[in-house]
């Protein structure tokens, strides 16, 4: 693991393109490192390598499998971090910012125009000692049944994070997506119990999936919801799978997909513009997704793509003076017309509690 993380240092000392991941409950390091510092982009969805997507808009950037050099490694070290309480100073403006955009959230929903919207914000934290290499290493020990990953360009910038939810797993013509909604902190041994709302949020999540996949595919199956858990949260998830038919693409099931309500909200369009006209800032790559892109199986004939949801994330800005660095964290919260902006304020805290215990 020492030489590949030496590697990852001089392609970034080189201001290259790379990308480290590891899938949930894996021991295996997995990189991608570029060898020029183009930007390459996934039109097609025919292309092999790393695909990186925003939010918003069609700039799918692609670490192309043919223009660079993979690496692999096994994950030495591997225990679960116990929870550091971080104490955080309250950000009354923020909260008040926050608490007033769920509040609008709720009246849009009240109104009828708006079934579940998923309301954001962003903090950023100081990093006066950033080394991308020990972060990365605690991410991976963190989150042992996260998608962690750390992605690297010049010309966009540097992200990572460790996502609990897959967008879609494809193998040729079969593929499986989940329905992630709900969350709640673990407290404990004590058994996780869902309300209403949440399960509600979560089934509507389902509903949309299957409505919107009915004509892509076939043989649509679907399990009884469970409980999830993802570092010290807990959400509820149903695991869907099926065929996609033959007159149907990987492109089309994933554009279907992006973004899922469990990022967005329903009615999907709707909810974007409301996201984009309220929100007040730009979230990137965030509730982007990110992943394998048509990676040959053992068999050559098979392809394999392997895509998650890029929750739970940070951007860091990296500054000449190093003692000025900063990390973007993002969170958001489901709203449906239940929702209680301070509940959802706290809620937000605590998912970014879960980032600040990796700095």
């Amino acid at each position: 693991m020492i030489d590949f993380f030496i590697k990852v240092k001089q392609q970034k000392a080189q201001n290259l393109p790379f990308v480290l991941y590891r899938k949930p409950n894996d021991i295996k390091l997995v990189g991608f490192f570029q060898n020029n510092d183009h930007l390459y982009f996934a039109e097609n969805f025919e292309e092999t390598g790393f695909v990186f997507a925003p939010f918003e808009g069609s700039q799918m950037i692609l670490i192309p499998k043919n223009q660079s050099v993979k690496w692999e490694a096994l994950i030495t070290s591997f225990k679960e971090n116990e929870d550091s309480d971080f104490t955080d100073s309250e950000d009354r403006l923020a909260k008040e910012h926050f608490e007033k955009l769920v509040q609008k959230g709720i009246d849009a929903i009240a109104k009828g125009t708006l079934k579940k919207v998923v309301l954001s914000r962003k903090e950023i934290v100081d990093l006066s000692n950033f080394d991308l290499v020990s972060i990365f290493e605690k991410l991976i020990q963190s989150y042992p049944t996260a998608f962690c990953y750390c992605w690297f360009h010049p010309k966009i910038g540097l992200w990572m994070g460790a996502t609990p939810e897959r967008l879609l797993k494809a193998n040729n013509n079969t593929f499986d997506t989940m329905a992630l909604a709900g969350t709640q902190k673990l407290q404990g041994a004590k058994e996780v119990v869902w309300e209403k709302k949440e399960m509600e949020e979560q089934q509507f999540v389902t509903d949309f999936i299957l409505n919107n996949l009915k004509n892509l595919t076939s043989e649509v199956a679907v399990s009884s919801p469970y409980t999830l858990q993802a570092g010290t949260l807990a959400h509820i998830k149903t695991d869907i799978e099926g065929v996609i038919n033959e007159n149907s693409s990987l492109k089309q099931v994933v554009s279907v997909l992006h973004p899922t309500p469990a990022v967005c909200g329903l009615p999907k369009e709707a909810a974007k513009v409301f996201i984009l006209e309220n929100e007040g800032y730009d979230r990137e790559y965030y509730t982007g997704f990110l992943g394998e892109l048509n990676k040959e199986g053992f068999d050559k004939e098979e392809l394999k793509s392997d895509l998650y949801v890029n929750l739970r994330c940070m951007q860091i800005k990296i500054a000449s003076n190093l003692a000025m660095t900063q990390a973007h964290l993002y969170m958001g919260c489901g709203i449906t017309k239940d929702s209680i902006p301070e509940n959802e304020w706290k809620e937000s805290i605590n998912k970014s509690a879960t980032m600040k215990r990796v700095l």
